[in-house]
């Protein structure tokens, strides 16, 4: 086996092919979180037909983008920044804000420390714990509020742990940083995959919170990276022209904000998506969970957390398998809280889903 110290993102293809001797083009990666089906077939089919909108500037506003978001989402117009990807939005609202001390409920995404880092601010994360699923016990967690507190950032669903809070607790949460002057940052990335999703999603809250800002891509639902098309989602109206006033101009270029509207507006590839999503993670858990030497916790995103309970394997024994068999899967080791014990994998196709499970399970 290969001895680094490198823990591979679902995006670090070249590295592993630099590392394993692998090429890229061979490996499935159950470590991005993208969804199995591709792009949508309707944006396959029609974007090549608007190729000449590269010719003109796009629209400042990107009003035609954010009505479509909107109608998508739920929500005004008024109420959607896009930006370049939710990891602009992510830097633009933390310089805005600038924390010196946030609050980050985890295990969790490791950028949202960096871009505080930068700014100058602490970070203190508040750990879900594994004796209670991993799920977050509310008022326990509002009794740790403190008026020092400038910002609470959450993922839901979390990731890694593809757990989340209903939008029922959401509203405790929320209630309680306005009284200590907390701003909250609602990650939901990962929301669409959930069958639950209006128990989840926080957008209609937008509508009586203004100390709540909401962030979701086309990175992981629609399976579109490299369009590099996110927004936000807030009803503080100072914040959206604050925002806006920080925000270089022409951020999203015209073929994907095209491509954005297309996206949104392909239900029928939306609820396949739900669907295939919605039996996979049913049989992969309940798989898992009839294994006495693994144990899983309920996902309610497109990827499941899953804890290695033989004593002689390790989470880099279990990447390191998989990958000499091309499927690339998260040693989720380097997140806060977690050890060498858990891994994390996104559900596929049918077949890869096999296939990944065989080699995980194989004794």
């Amino acid at each position: 086996m290969i001895r680094h110290k490198d823990h591979f993102h679902g995006s670090d293809l070249e590295k592993i092919e630099q590392v394993y001797g692998i090429q890229k083009e061979s490996i499935t990666s159950f470590s991005a979180n993208v969804n199995p089906l591709g792009i949508s077939p309707a944006l396959r089919q029609t974007l090549s037909e608007k190729i000449d909108a590269i010719s003109t500037y796009p629209d400042r506003d990107y009003v035609s983008l954010r009505k479509c978001i909107a109608a998508y989402a739920g929500t005004d117009f008024e109420n959607i920044i896009v930006g370049n990807g939710s990891t602009e939005l992510i830097s633009l609202f933390i310089q805005i804000e600038h924390p010196k001390k946030a609050v980050v409920i985890g295990p969790s995404y490791s950028e949202y420390e960096r871009e505080i880092a930068l700014g100058g601010g602490t970070t203190l994360y508040y750990p879900l714990r594994e004796e209670d699923g991993f799920l977050l016990n509310t008022d326990e967690f509002i009794a740790q509020l403190k008026d020092d507190i400038d910002l609470l950032v959450l993922c839901n669903p979390n990731n890694p742990t593809s757990t989340c809070i209903t939008n029922k607790s959401m509203r405790l949460i929320l209630d309680a940083c306005l009284q200590h002057g907390i701003y909250v940052m609602a990650d939901e990335t990962y929301v669409e995959f959930a069958d639950n999703t209006e128990q989840i999603t926080s957008i209609h809250l937008t509508n009586y919170y203004n100390n709540l800002v909401i962030l979701r891509g086309t990175s992981k639902f629609f399976a579109a990276p490299g369009l590099r098309l996110g927004y936000a989602v807030t009803g503080n109206r100072d914040l959206i022209k604050t925002i806006n006033t920080r925000k270089n101009p022409w951020t999203i270029n015209s073929l994907a904000a095209i491509a954005g509207e297309i996206m949104f507006q392909d239900t029928s590839y939306i609820q396949q998506t739900k669907t295939l999503i919605h039996s996979e993670r049913r049989r992969m858990y309940e798989l898992f969970a009839a294994r006495d030497d693994f144990r899983v916790y309920e996902p309610s995103a497109n990827f499941m957390l899953v804890k290695i309970l033989r004593p002689d394997l390790t989470s880099q024994e279990l990447f390191d398998r998989a990958i000499r068999k091309g499927m690339m899967i998260r040693d989720c080791s380097t997140f806060p809280f977690l050890d060498d014990k858990f891994i994390r994998f996104c559900f596929m196709q049918p077949e890869m889903n096999d296939a990944l499970a065989a080699c995980i399970l194989e004794e």
